[in-house]
């Protein structure tokens, strides 16, 4: 036998066979490749979280100071002959506060700290608290005769002094403040009389018109994005999983579900005041439903979140592997029963995220919110039941942050900074949600 005669030739050369431990050109070029991708992909993750801690920074700044205020701390006696003395007079209110800036003056004479001020001072740092004194004895009348601590808000324009937004250099003397008040000011900080209080009546108040800031508050404006969660909840939830479940497991595939299910993604990419507009047409001008009320906003937001939950409930239940369906198929199951038994649960955390996700999408929309009426200055108090919750005019958290953004007074910036807080805990508390139910109720196969 002959050994295999060598078929390479000067113009056609043998190909060099490459040996498994060494790398070959070619190989070496794909592994740099690889590397370079996966840099890539390292990079852009450290960039987006850069951006992210850029931005949480950013608002955390921006709106930290607004869940704390300057409170002026003060210890009033009133006796029984000065309340009959206050009461007898034509201007009462006037009585009791003259009375407060005399306890006020006597506190400060106390601490060796000389300052003069009249009522008018008074008045551009605390308001007319007359009205409030008079309030408070009327309806606590066994407190007369008895030391009281009062911790009254200071007006806006103070509290931005304190926390830097207003200085010496930038005041400009007006009713709101006047530049001789600082030194009133720097006494009764020098007293420890006033000072920074954590700020309350911005998680539980309402808002207070445009010449008052520091009483603004968005407790009222949460109940109403509540509401409107609950309506958007009971409505989107059970009409988008029967619709997906419908769709996916039943409906015959013609050209009509075509058509429909083209039209569920369209709508799934109309801009949101669309749907302002139409909820203001139908529900407002044609089914004559109270205007500004979370009901409304709650069936415009339904409208706008169902095509997400359908879309991504179809997905979940694509995900399911047929072979659960043939099974449950092959021992007797009707189509129902596979589907509702077996298909369901294994698509239930699926479901499940989908429509937390699409709901804190709604919670966060203020276009469609802003057409039917449910702006900022709507809401200043709370509903006085559950059923007037849903019909009575009320705000939402995105449209008072907008109503408070869009007013120049700088008081009113910061707190549509500290409602951007508030907002975005509710959103992260409603991922959390759909993270623990996804883990609850998932399933391996």
């Amino acid at each position: 036998m002959t050994d295999a005669t060598d078929m390479s030739t000067p113009g056609n050369p043998a190909k060099t066979r490459g040996s498994l431990h060494a790398q070959d050109a070619r190989t070496k070029r794909r592994n740099a490749a690889e590397t370079r991708f996966k840099a890539y992909g390292i990079a852009a993750i450290v960039i987006g979280l850069f951006f992210l801690v850029v931005l949480a920074v950013s608002i955390i700044r921006a709106g930290a100071p607004t869940f704390t205020r300057a409170v002026v701390d003060v210890e009033f006696t009133l006796t029984q002959p000065q309340l009959e003395a206050a009461e007898s007079q034509l201007f009462k209110t006037k009585a009791y506060q003259d009375l407060f800036i005399a306890a006020l003056q006597e506190r400060l004479d106390a601490r060796g700290i000389e300052a003069e001020f009249d009522a008018t001072a008074i008045e551009r740092l605390l308001g007319k608290i007359g009205g409030d004194l008079r309030a408070f004895y009327a309806e606590n009348p066994e407190q007369v005769g008895q030391p009281v601590s009062f911790q009254l808000p200071a007006s806006s324009r103070v509290d931005g002094y304190f926390k830097g937004r207003v200085s010496r250099e930038t005041i400009q003397d007006s009713r709101f403040l006047m530049a001789s008040d600082l030194d009133l000011v720097d006494a009764l900080a020098e007293a420890g009389v006033i000072r920074n209080a954590f700020n309350w009546a911005f998680l539980t108040g309402a808002d207070a018109g445009v010449d008052n800031p520091g009483g603004a508050g968005i407790g009222a404006s949460v109940v109403g994005s509540f509401f409107m969660m609950l309506v958007v909840l009971v409505l989107s939830l059970p009409i988008g999983v029967a619709a997906s479940i419908y769709l996916e497991e039943f409906a015959p595939k013609n050209r009509f579900t075509d058509l429909i299910e083209v039209n569920i993604s369209n709508l799934a990419a109309v801009p949101s005041i669309v749907f302002g507009i139409l909820g203001l047409a139908v529900f407002i001008q044609f089914m004559h439903l109270p205007q500004s009320a979370p009901l409304v906003g709650g069936l415009v937001l339904t409208l706008m979140t169902l095509p997400t939950i359908i879309i991504s409930t179809r997905a979940s239940l694509k995900a399911v592997p047929p072979s659960i369906r043939d099974a449950a198929l092959g021992v007797g199951a009707s189509k129902m029963q596979a589907v509702f038994h077996h298909v369901l649960p294994l698509a239930m955390p699926g479901i499940l995220t989908g429509t937390i996700i699409g709901l804190a999408q709604a919670l966060g929309e203020t276009a469609p919110l802003l057409l039917i009426g449910m702006v900022g200055f709507v809401a200043r108090g709370y509903p006085d039941g559950l059923m007037a919750g849903f019909t009575e005019p009320n705000s939402a958290m995105p449209a008072q942050i907008y109503t408070w953004a869009a007013r120049a007074d700088a008081g009113f910036y910061e707190k549509a900074w500290g409602g951007i807080i508030v907002l975005l805990a509710f959103l992260l508390t409603m991922n959390i949600i759909a993270i623990i139910l996804r883990r609850r109720f998932e399933r391996r196969w």
